[in-house]
């Protein structure tokens, strides 16, 4: 996964725990926290961040205000400061599953900057955070999805396994059939079993056709298969008449993706006219940047 696509999903989970920060004995008032959330949605990071430590610095023994000021590192990719907030918060609020959830981000951020020997160390911090979010809420899915992708990319040495994570993403499908298959869906497209991972999207789909999340990836994954393009843009397009969640790519990567699927037609124009309509929402989404760069 490349760095601007990490953020984007950094950027999202950021935006989901953020949303849930009611649910973890905020005192904090929510328009403070709205406003936090405003700016990370619009990308203003640094912004966010200093008002985030506004809140942690004023509110030194809230877990919310210790765990957003985290996530808020999150999306700056900015490890070491992340860590340190969300071990504050977990201590906090040792209970709670979501501050586990997104210590287990942190670490896994760190894992990524570290040398190797430092790596494994936090690597198996990750995994055993992951594991502490599952147990403390089973019916959460964030944390399920978050283990899931540990077992998925983590070497069998540090505990990861494609069975465990199938395992995981059977566990999300009893809790909620469409993102258990968008889940499932993921682990084929990663081994590029791409005829399996459409059909899941096509059952999660016909369980609900106007579900977001589930358009944007038949349309992501028509655009990295090469196969189902037609339909893979008119997923897209629907896309654009619905809200996105806070937790799914937002606008900017419906558009890239509907450029990559113009290019895979052989329609340069449109291709082109898609990747800026990307940068209209986001100027800064680099890979509407880098694809307009080699569109000929």
């Amino acid at each position: 996964m490349n760095s601007s696509v990490a953020r984007i999903c950094r950027v999202a989970a950021a935006l989901f725990v953020v949303s849930q920060a009611g649910t973890i004995g905020a005192a904090v008032a929510p328009d403070r926290i709205a406003a936090v959330r405003a700016l990370l949605d619009e990308h203003r990071f640094k912004d966010a961040e200093t008002a985030a430590k506004a809140l942690a610095t004023q509110n030194p023994n809230d877990a919310s205000a210790q765990g957003l000021l985290g996530v808020v590192y999150l999306t700056e990719d900015n490890a070491e400061p992340a860590v340190a907030a969300l071990e504050t918060a977990v201590s906090l609020a040792p209970s709670d599953a979501e501050l586990q959830r997104q210590l287990g981000e942190a670490y896994g951020l760190s894992a990524q900057k570290a040398g190797m020997l430092s790596r494994i160390g936090f690597a198996k911090k990750c995994r055993l955070a992951f594991e502490k979010a599952v147990e403390l809420d089973p019916k959460s899915i964030p944390a399920r999805l978050s283990l899931m992708g540990f077992y998925q990319q983590a070497p069998g040495l540090m505990g990861g396994g494609m069975d465990k994570a199938r395992a995981q993403a059977a566990e999300i499908v009893k809790l909620d059939q469409a993102r258990g298959r968008l889940a499932l869906a993921s682990l084929d497209t990663s081994e590029q079993k791409y005829t399996d991972a459409f059909a899941e999207l096509a059952a999660a789909r016909a369980q609900s056709s106007d579900n977001y999340a589930v358009l944007y990836q038949i349309g992501r994954l028509a655009a990295m298969s090469g196969d189902h393009v037609d339909d893979g843009l008119a997923a897209l397009q629907k896309c654009l008449t619905l809200p996105p969640p806070a937790d799914a790519p937002k606008y900017d990567a419906v558009h890239w993706r509907l450029g990559n699927l113009w290019e895979a037609k052989g329609d340069a124009a449109k291709a082109r006219a898609e990747y800026q309509a990307a940068l209209a929402v986001d100027p800064k989404f680099q890979q509407a940047i880098d694809s307009l760069k080699k569109l000929k």
